[in-house]
């Protein structure tokens, strides 16, 4: 038993220590050795945990993964409108993500070095964004709260417009306020444009 306690101490231990590689390096600058030494541990126990660089990062990956979307969860209030709940939820998401350091370093290498293994990871963050929303929509259309539509292209646009009226706007303009892009999601999503 107390074996097993260590090997799970170990196996932390080296996440712990190839998260802080990949947050300070890079995913294509981190080495195997850098963890290994980060955990002070021998490169052979990483091994014995993980086959290579690329199925640690995807653990670490999955865990980042799970920890938006408990943010998510939490941020939603059974009290509050379909929209305000969506809202909340994107914009803790969104938070998360620039406040976490391991995403903010594969925003920077996704942009300047366009590393593959990077750019796969950015999509499956993407696209367990888009699959929250997708399953929120579908509840909000069971309940009567919208109109039908395809849950997975409505996820898409909503995500889009919000990433875009946070961090696309705020690059020529004023950064808009949280309450700014609640009305503006409401008025295009949910109100539209028509009188």
């Amino acid at each position: 038993m107390w074996g097993v306690e260590l090997a799970i101490d170990r196996k932390k231990l080296i996440l712990e220590a190839a998260t802080k590689s990949f947050s300070l390096f890079g995913y294509k600058a981190t080495t195997m050795d850098q963890v290994a030494k980060i955990a002070n541990v021998g490169k052979g126990t990483i091994y014995t945990f993980f086959k290579n660089k690329e199925e640690l990062f995807d653990e670490i990956i999955t865990t980042l993964i799970l920890e938006m979307k408990t943010v998510a969860e939490e941020a939603m209030d059974e009290s509050l409108s379909f929209y305000e709940n969506l809202h909340s939820a994107l914009y803790k998401i969104l938070e998360f993500r620039t406040q976490h350091q391991l995403s903010i370093k594969l925003f920077q290498e996704e942009r300047e070095i366009g590393t593959p293994a990077v750019l796969e990871v950015m999509q499956k963050l993407e696209n367990a964004i888009i699959n929250f929303i997708k399953n929120k929509v579908r509840c909000a259309v069971d309940r009567g709260e919208i109109q039908p539509c395809d849950p997975e292209i409505t996820a898409f646009v909503m995500l889009k417009l919000y990433v875009s009226l946070i961090f696309d706007w705020e690059k020529q303009h004023e950064p808009l306020n949280k309450d700014e892009i609640l009305n503006l999601f409401e008025l295009y999503l949910f109100k539209g444009l028509s009188k």
